[in-house]
């Protein structure tokens, strides 16, 4: 598989405005002649091999494929994936002509197979892998919109370029060896149906009718006598006779009830075909993320766009739904209410501590690090105070109390801000001497005596914070490219009273340092993670993954916020956006988190073995990373990287 993502020599990128990094010329109409509509509605696609009508081409997950992008050589799909792990690819189309008679220049079908080990072990599509469409959003690729699986149809529009978006989960439990599958693309008749669509209304529930009827007519035959078990037998039969006749199945069947459906071998001689195959090495990713990285999700945004009344019984379904959907990406959420000034209200489990639910979310292996609710933040009343002080007692005799952090304020500015921090923290650990809290900040107090928005005001904010704050969270904003001055805010921390150096992006930083903002490049998404690795911080905080603008109804339009860069804040959405699902959408740039997030776990493996300085060197030899502003542009350093560690650890 080709793993550039460059365009093709002699290609005019047209400019992007408002948009950062590497993407290519988004919504920019292409002055070509592919989409021409010669043949429109005449050239029959069942007889003529499908490469004639639209390329096919694979890209890496890094890759931003606009509607745009040019066509390469078509090369199969071959992956390297530790048990555990998620490894995504990209499959892009184009048509090179229209065949449909509307305003698209054709449907596609995508068939999958499952991929099999030669010792018969299977990673089954539709489980282990999956498929979703890539959505343009602002006309950035970015929405990630699932797809039917084993079989799938998606419409191509002329001149442009679509994406779809291959995931392979690998089992914990999976015998390592070498997988392979198949894809088979093809161009499908102008009046072709998906069988979701082809059923009208009433055909669809005169068929629920008619299989509902079936079994109640099978279902009740336990210590029924043999006779009246045959007879009920010979009604099903009968019903599912009848079924088989009603219109929606008419194109199907002839008189002899033999299959009128294009016969298998000629429809898999016209289709394009593509090998997938995925090596599993024995590497197991752990179940527990090494590096926790919280991230928060807006309570008030779920309550105001799904319309939920706090404290409901939907409101905790909607929670619990989008707490144990980012828990795959090996994220560690918790939901926050902001208060007045930079206050804030951040916990994970959403129930009181000695609720029997409450278990559940504090001792999932897959979590990490948990924020510890203090009432007080927001209404400073004896009754909050005493909630808080229950909840404390309970959790701090737990085993996972380790795992417990209090978030209360968001970068404070002044004097007084720091008092209330320490007062707060005060209060909290005179329940718990050894609770944690975390400060966010990107300066040191900006009044007087202290007022100096210097470096070294900056670096003394443990001096102002010490007993009060254990987790110390500071910007990468304010390093820019200046990768040393991480040794002076280090050195300013005492990590033997357990006091600890996390790092946020946010608003900044900016092009060309990693960040996730919407249109920066795939390897710039990625690179977070392996700036926070190299770096060496212990922990990462992200303050929104859902704090898109405020809207009442489930399925409006997403829009970002102002004030803020384009996707700041925003890592999935709705999935009533797009479907009827209520599922959350995930975002290109969650998948390349989740794949930062591994590549720590592969680092960390492979110092393990030769220790930390010989995985900075790989790193750097490998061109993946060498500073904020000297990473990899293109896919292939990240395999080469990858490959030397299975080859030096697999043994």
């Amino acid at each position: 598989m080709e793993n550039s993502g460059a365009n093709p020599p002699n290609f005019v990128v047209p400019p992007v405005e408002g948009i950062a990094g590497g993407g290519t010329g988004y919504g920019w109409t292409d002055g070509g002649n592919e989409s021409s509509n010669f043949g429109r509605g005449v050239i029959d696609p069942t007889q003529i091999s499908s490469g004639e009508f639209l390329h096919v081409w694979c890209m890496p997950s890094t890759a931003n494929i606009g509607q745009q992008e040019m066509p390469r050589p078509l090369d199969n799909v071959s992956i390297l994936a530790a048990r555990n792990e998620r490894e995504s690819v990209q499959i892009a189309l184009r048509p090179k002509l229209s065949w449909a008679g509307s305003d698209i220049a054709g449907t596609v079908q995508i068939q999958c197979t499952d991929l099999c080990s030669a010792s018969g072990d299977r990673l089954v599509v539709g489980q282990s892998l999956t498929m979703r469409r890539v959505v343009p959003i602002l006309g950035v690729p970015d929405a990630l919109v699932p797809l039917s699986l084993p079989i799938t149809q998606i419409n191509l529009h002329p001149g442009e370029t679509t994406a779809v978006w291959v995931s392979v989960d690998v089992p914990a439990e999976q015998p390592p060896g070498h997988y392979e599958g198949q894809m088979l693309i093809t161009a499908l008749k102008a009046d072709a149906e998906s069988s979701a669509q082809a059923l009208a209304k009433t055909e669809k529930y005169n068929l629920y009718k008619e299989l509902k009827n079936c079994l109640e007519m099978v279902e009740p035959i336990d210590g029924k006598p043999l006779d009246e078990v045959a007879e009920r037998l010979k009604s099903a039969k009968s019903s599912l006779k009848r079924l088989l006749m009603l219109p929606a199945f008419q194109e199907f069947c002839e008189d002899n009830g033999s299959c009128d459906m294009m016969d298998e071998d000629a429809f898999t001689n016209i289709s394009i075909h593509l090998k997938f195959s995925v090596t599993v090495w024995e590497f197991t990713l752990p179940l527990t993320p090494s590096l926790p990285a919280v991230f928060g999700i807006s309570e008030t945004v779920i309550e105001d766009r799904f319309g939920l009344k706090h404290g409901s019984e939907d409101w905790y379904d909607a929670l619990e739904r989008h707490f144990k959907w980012l828990l795959q990406y090996r994220i560690s959420p918790y939901f926050c209410r902001w208060g007045d000034s930079m206050r804030i209200l951040a916990y994970t489990c959403p129930w009181p501590a000695d609720h029997p639910r409450s278990e559940e979310y504090y001792s999932d292996p897959r979590l990490t690090a948990y924020a510890v609710p203090y009432a007080p933040i927001l209404t400073c009343t004896t009754e909050a105070r005493e909630s808080s002080r229950k909840d404390i007692e309970i959790l701090k005799s737990k085993h996972h109390w380790r795992k417990a952090y209090f978030y209360l304020w968001d970068e404070p500015l002044n004097s007084d801000q720091y008092e209330l921090i320490r007062s707060m923290s005060n209060d909290i650990r005179s329940y718990a001497p050894d609770a944690r809290v975390l400060t966010t900040y990107y300066c040191g107090p900006c009044d007087p005596p202290h007022g100096s928005s210097t470096f070294e005001a900056f670096v003394k904010v443990p001096k102002y914070l010490r007993p009060h704050t254990q987790i110390f969270c500071t910007s990468e904003w304010v390093l820019g490219n200046r990768e040393d001055l991480v040794n002076d805010i280090i050195t300013e921390l005492q990590p033997e009273n357990g006091e600890e150096w996390w790092t946020y992006v946010c608003m900044g930083p900016s092009d060309p340092q990693p960040n996730w903002h919407l249109g920066m490049r795939g390897t710039q998404h990625r690179a977070v993670m392996w700036r926070v690795w190299k770096e060496g911080g212990t922990g990462f905080l992200y303050w929104g993954a859902n704090c898109y603008e405020k809207s009442l109804v489930a399925s409006a339009e997403i829009k970002f916020r102002r004030g803020l860069p384009p996707g700041d804040g925003v890592l999935f959405y709705p999935g009533e956006v797009f479907s009827s699902s209520p599922e959350p959408v995930a975002s290109i740039r969650l998948e390349r988190i989740l794949s930062g997030m591994q590549d720590i776990e592969y680092l960390k493996l492979y110092s393990s073995r030769y220790g930390r300085e010989e995985g900075l060197t790989l790193l750097e030899k490998t061109g993946v990373y060498l500073g904020p502003e000297r990473y990899t542009l293109e896919h292939t350093p990240i395999d080469v990287m990858r490959a030397e560690i299975y080859r030096t650890c697999g043994a």
